[in-house]
């Protein structure tokens, strides 16, 4: 298996969420991007570029994502730019052994709650692997208490 930098690399969609950012309803089509960078000579790092539609616009929020020891499933966000004084530390605590899903939760900031989110290669997970995610999300301490909030995101 590879290590997890860089299974994560690529394009991810968020099918399933309980992030008030994504259950508004203004922002929609939500994905994120990851690239292995090289910051300031760093290893460990991923440029994370989050995309989304807002009014039929395209929005970008860009930021890093430093791992925070190797193998580890821990990373710490750090904003670009405006964002950099922003912080929010996430796991990915269930993964999939074919890379095509994941679960991460993020931990609250000034600015979020703390929550989940499912996301797959694909912008739709066949509703027999979400069932599947979410038992298995229900069996873990950590996952289990965000499970009544967890939403499916419409696909567009």
């Amino acid at each position: 298996m590879k290590p997890l930098i860089q299974a994560l690399v690529g394009t991810w969609f968020i099918c399933s969420t309980n992030f008030p950012m994504w259950l508004k309803g203004d922002k929609t089509s939500p994905t994120f991007t990851y690239s292995i960078t090289d910051k300031k000579g760093e290893t460990n790092v991923l440029l994370d570029t989050v995309r989304y539609q807002k009014k039929g616009e395209s929005k970008t929020l860009i930021g890093f994502d430093y791992q925070v020891q190797p193998d580890s499933l821990a990373f710490v966000w750090r904003g670009k730019g405006v964002l950099s004084l922003v912080r929010s530390h996430w796991n990915v605590v269930l993964q999939d052994p074919a890379g095509q899903w994941a679960v991460i939760w993020f931990s609250r900031t000034l600015f979020t709650p703390e929550g989940v989110d499912i996301i797959s290669r694909t912008p739709q997970l066949p509703e027999k692997t979400l069932n599947h995610i979410k038992s298995l999300m229900a069996d873990n301490p950590l996952l289990a208490k965000h499970l009544a909030n967890v939403r499916d995101l419409p696909v567009r």
